[in-house]
């Protein structure tokens, strides 16, 4: 369970960093990280941290598909977990 946690924190800081380093390339128009590579850190775990990131940088909140998938990607971890929780899989 531990592990489980800290694989979680270091995605979740992951996807919060990387929200953060692309608003600053944005600003100064160096190159990008890909759009595929922010939403799929969130699809893989990241999701608190890129909705973290999307609010305390004011990053991506435009655009549409990660106004939609990001949110969605949390609603599935939490419904992950509540599944797991219910099968005993999880304490």
């Amino acid at each position: 369970m531990k592990w489980v946690l800290l694989i979680l924190a270091a995605v979740n800081l992951l996807a919060f960093a990387l929200y953060g380093v692309d608003k600053v390339k944005a600003k100064k128009g160096a190159w990008r990280i890909p759009e595929a590579t922010l939403l799929l850190v969130a699809f893989l775990g990241g999701s608190v941290g890129a909705l973290l990131g999307m609010e305390v940088f004011r990053h991506k909140t435009r655009h549409a598909k990660f106004r939609i998938l990001v949110p969605l990607f949390l609603i599935l971890h939490i419904a992950l977990a509540v599944y797991m929780v219910k099968r005993g899989l999880l304490p």
